[in-house]
């Protein structure tokens, strides 16, 4: 690739990606600002993703433009180290998320889940005492549970919905425990629990409680940490062969600005 070429894609693809740094923290600047606990976890992570674009862009362009090599290696290194780390997790994230589906359960449209059917690491970090804390907190303040009476005015209704692995795992006992559901957001715990299973001890009906304690609900947290981290490496995936394509074009960027040097 020529002199010319390698550096003005370099230097372009830079300056565009230094305006998504700026707009990424951005966005972490606007979490932070927000008082909700579940949403301000992201802001270290979101602040931290958007320097490190910012800081290699920078160098990347800086490089590019001055046609200086030493920077070039620099921005080599750094974004090589990035796909590495990308590539890393990325097949960590396939093996984590490759287990675990719902349990059926008859004359429901929605699936059960159970937390032993996890990998190892979900399962510690939602057994994680100050972890559970936090997503209990969050679980509590959202509308998961809280909209279901009002989604679903009649008995029937609700029994013939179709619930999130959320609203299935968190705001009602597990069907083994045989509580009969007298609407969307109570049931009759005067009956005997069918089954021994401590969930159907731990569930209550109060807004606060409900089965947030429960095994399911964290099984239920689990299938939708497992959901995302699949999108995330999916995108992972696609930024990877992006970046691969770039780390080339800098590789070429870097060649010719050491053979320009070789020449003076």
């Amino acid at each position: 690739m020529r002199t010319g070429v390698s550096n003005f894609v370099i230097r372009w693809i830079n300056l565009l990606t230094m305006f998504v740094a700026v707009g990424v923290i951005g966005f972490g600047v606007w979490i932070s600002t927000h008082h909700d606990g579940c949403r301000r976890s992201l802001t270290l992570p979101v602040l931290g993703l958007g320097a490190v674009i910012f800081v290699i862009s920078v160098v990347g362009f800086l490089g590019a433009l001055k046609n200086n090599s030493i920077l070039l290696w620099m921005y080599l290194i750094i974004l090589f180290l990035i796909l590495l780390g990308i590539l890393v997790f990325t097949v960590l994230a396939f093996i984590i998320t490759n287990n675990a589906t719902g349990h059926d359960v008859a004359g429901l449209r929605f699936k059960e889940y159970r937390l032993q059917d996890y990998n190892k690491w979900f399962r510690n970090e939602l057994n994680n005492t100050h972890n559970w804390k936090r997503l209990r907190s969050c679980l509590v303040k959202s509308d998961d549970c809280n909209n279901l009476s009002k989604r679903y005015k009649t008995l029937k209704q609700y029994k013939s919905a179709k619930l999130t692995p959320i609203e299935a795992g968190c705001c009602r006992p597990p069907s083994q425990c045989g509580y009969p559901a007298v609407n969307a957001s109570y049931y009759d715990l005067s009956f005997h629990p069918v089954s021994p299973i401590k969930d159907c001890k731990l569930y209550r009906n109060s807004k606060a409680t409900k089965c947030y304690n429960c095994d399911s609900c964290k099984a239920a947290v689990a299938e939708y940490m497992k959901t995302e981290w699949r999108v995330v490496a999916i995108f992972n995936v696609v930024l990877f062969v992006v970046l691969f394509v770039i780390y080339f074009v800098g590789c070429c960027a870097r060649r010719n600005a050491e053979s320009s040097r070789s020449k003076f």
